[in-house]
């Protein structure tokens, strides 16, 4: 029998990341822990680390290092604990591992995931903001590096599955007319408009179908979430933005569409559980079981779309105006809309306010072409800065 296959899983305590540990307990002969990360939730990797017993654990910072290395000791686990950026991109790019979960939850997971691409390894891509923000640039170090970039976001990887082995001829060679992306709206899909300034953190992040982090949670309440998504179909698949059209779904049944010139729609249908993409994945080209019961179709019953109002998701429009533009501004777009999160979960702003700081850092800040990384974080950088001054200027 072959030697398991040796993950990273970065940003290992958050939705994503405990749900790959949970698939990879399910099939110990397949997989095995090389390293885990976490930023915040450090007795919560503490657990997870004398659970799985990875070489690696890292953390933000020395100080929770050495904290977390005590405990470890204390309790006979072996795991050897590293901090900051540059261990992230370690433990990604070491040469034993062999898949990397890139989880971290925005810009803080580009540099990580890149060392994981350019080191050739095989990338399990959750972290969509890593290929928003630097887009071309990422995809010619796949490309470059011989790495293995596969989706985890139950819409990129239900489109994925949906398009066949040799898309990366092109969208129109292989027969595709346009890609559905398909959005469950979120729950504030039919509150009436004027009570949006009055929302909360707490009903942003009550999603009605997912069980995700704060930051994606709100995400999908502005419809940013699939704004980003928008944004990173169009690198993934190599399609212009006209290409990918987004419908809401309700029931968050169907993950995503492909419409071919033939008049055939394929659409990968599942229950609303991340640990199917992340098993997918995983296992790709091959199947494993995941944990996730059987789609019952007829509890189901029915399934409903319409299209979505972009006076309701302005934050959607401005994602798509980012990805027509192109070069730096889906990297401010991004930056802007992390501080801008950030805000709305402190009360420091109203709900609809999000997409207001993000329309001015576009405005503000024109779109410059991007031909290096540095690039990429001088544009994340300036819409920080940007973002920062409209809170200072209009914030609770």
């Amino acid at each position: 029998m072959s030697q398991p296959q040796q993950i990273t899983v970065l940003g290992a305590t958050g939705s994503i990341g405990l749900s790959t540990l949970d698939v990879i307990a399910r099939h110990p002969d397949r997989y095995q822990v090389f390293a885990l990360s976490g930023f915040s939730r450090l007795q919560e990797l503490e657990q997870l680390c004398r659970t799985h017993r990875p070489q690696f654990a890292v953390t933000p910072d020395e100080a929770s290092a050495a904290a977390l290395q005590r405990a470890l000791r204390a309790a006979d686990v072996p795991t050897e604990v590293l901090a900051g950026a540059q261990a992230l991109c370690d433990v990604s790019a070491h040469p034993e591992v062999d898949a990397v979960m890139a989880a971290i939850v925005g810009a803080a997971g580009l540099q990580p995931t890149l060392a994981a691409v350019e080191a050739g390894k095989k990338v399990l891509l959750a972290n969509k903001e890593a290929l928003v923000m630097s887009g071309d640039l990422f995809i010619q170090a796949v490309r470059r590096s011989g790495a293995v970039l596969l989706p985890i976001d139950s819409e990129h990887n239900a489109i994925f599955q949906c398009l066949p082995g040799d898309y990366a001829r092109g969208l129109g060679a292989v027969g595709v007319r346009r890609i559905l992306l398909t959005a469950s709206g979120g729950p504030f899909r039919e509150t009436p408009l004027a009570e949006l300034e009055q929302v909360s953190p707490e009903q942003a992040c009550a999603h009605p179908n997912w069980s995700m982090g704060r930051k994606i949670s709100v995400d999908s309440a502005s419809m940013m979430n699939k704004g980003l998504e928008l944004i990173e179909a169009c690198w993934l698949f190599d399609a212009r933005p006209s290409q990918v059209e987004v419908v809401i779904h309700p029931q968050s049944v169907i993950h995503s569409l492909v419409d071919y010139v033939d008049g055939s729609v394929l659409a990968q249908l599942g229950n609303p559980d991340m640990r199917t993409p992340i098993a997918h994945a995983l296992a790709w080209p091959e199947r494993i079981d995941s944990g996730v019961a059987p789609l019952d179709l007829f509890a189901v019953a029915r399934l409903d779309f319409q299209r979505p109002d972009e006076q309701r998701f302005p934050c959607l429009r401005l994602a798509r105006q980012a990805a027509e533009v192109g070069g730096s501004a889906p990297a401010l777009l991004n930056a802007a809309n992390e501080i801008a999160v950030a805000a709305f979960l402190e009360r420091r702003i109203r709900f609809p306010e999000i997409a207001r700081i993000i329309d001015e850092v576009l405005n503000l800040e024109a779109a410059v072409a991007v031909e290096s990384l540095d690039a990429v974080l001088a544009a994340d950088a300036r819409a920080r800065v940007l973002a920062g001054e409209w809170l200072n200027r209009h914030g609770r």
